[in-house]
């Protein structure tokens, strides 16, 4: 027992001898660094290649309503209505060229006697004119002052006239049938008149020399126009001189003939201008023409005078500029 006590006292001697040591702190765990998530392996898409856009084109120029001709000729004729005309058999030669280019169907004259419709054809108005009076001018202006204007030629070429702006009548030339001396600007510019007012005759050597204008008027003599004389007469010059002009370089691919007549016999009108001067056949022959074409618009000489201003962007002379006053647009064609 003794003992027992003694042992007991040396282990709390030796126990109070050694030093306190505090309990170790855990050194913390590292937190784990997180797992790198994989990096997503890219779908494939299919991607669509853009395709270079289109140069826009450019716009197309406007068709204009009129061909721009290199020449215009226009042959007149005298006192004859449509049914007297189309399918006579004195006229082969003018049915010929109605059936083959453009024939226009509904085409009256302005009223009667003849000089106040080639005033209208020329000037846009009869300027009150009412009869085929000599004495008689217009100080107005006329298609042939807008024509040099632009740059371009004219002549007047008319048949049995015995010298250029011969002033008087003879047995067969008649000046109620031509109008551009009845203009006080061609009338009274001696030289400028005697220029472009000329003899037929004088045709023959511009075709040959090839210096034929721009714009070619031709009145046949009293016999050739039909006032005088009957219509086989009539188509036999017309096929003559149809044969010279049509051979001329150029004039059929690039120019227009028209042939019509002053007035016709009866009093039918259109386009306001009621009652007029006869229905009259107007033909429309070059290869800008529509061929075998029969054009029913109303028109009337306001609307030829019209459609060359529109030609050659002229300015519009009187009732070429109306409302009413249609311009020819349905027989052309282009290349």
């Amino acid at each position: 027992m003794r003992y027992l006590i003694i042992g007991l006292s040396m282990v709390l001697l030796l126990a109070g001898c050694v030093p306190w040591l505090p309990s170790p702190t855990p050194s913390p765990l590292p937190s784990p660094s997180p797992t790198p998530s994989p990096s997503p392996v890219p779908t494939l898409t299919s991607t669509v290649t853009p395709q270079p856009s289109a140069t826009p084109l450019p716009s197309p120029t406007a068709r204009p309503l009129v061909p721009d001709f290199r020449h215009v000729v226009i042959i007149i004729f005298e006192n004859r209505e449509f049914g007297f005309v189309i399918g006579n058999p004195q006229m082969p030669n003018y049915n010929r060229w109605a059936r083959e280019y453009t024939l226009l169907t509904r085409y009256y004259a302005i009223t009667h006697p003849s000089l106040p419709n080639y005033l209208a054809l020329m000037g846009g108005d009869t300027f009150g004119i009412t009869s085929n009076c000599t004495d008689c001018t217009v100080n107005a202006p006329s298609l042939p002052d807008f024509i040099e204007a632009s740059g371009r030629t004219w002549k007047t070429y008319q048949e049995a006239m015995p010298e250029p702006c011969y002033l008087t009548y003879t047995r067969r030339y008649a000046p109620k049938h031509n109008p551009f001396i009845y203009f006080e600007p061609i009338r009274s510019n001696v030289e400028r008149c005697r220029e472009h007012v000329v003899p037929l005759s004088d045709l023959e050597s511009d075709l040959t020399n090839h210096s034929l204008p721009n714009f070619v008027f031709i009145t046949p003599d009293m016999c050739h126009s039909g006032h005088d004389c009957g219509l086989n007469v009539v188509d036999a010059w017309l096929g003559e001189w149809l044969e010279r002009l049509t051979a001329y370089p150029g004039l059929l691919d690039d120019g227009l003939i028209v042939l019509t007549w002053d007035e016709g016999q009866g009093n039918q009108g259109c386009c306001g201008l009621e009652p007029g001067g006869g229905r009259v056949a107007t033909v429309l022959i070059g290869n800008r023409v529509r061929r075998g074409f029969e054009d029913d618009t109303p028109y009337t000489h306001y609307s030829l005078l019209k459609t060359l201003a529109e030609a050659w962007g002229l300015l519009l002379l009187g009732h070429a500029g109306d409302p009413q006053t249609a311009l020819i647009t349905q027989p052309w064609q282009w290349p």
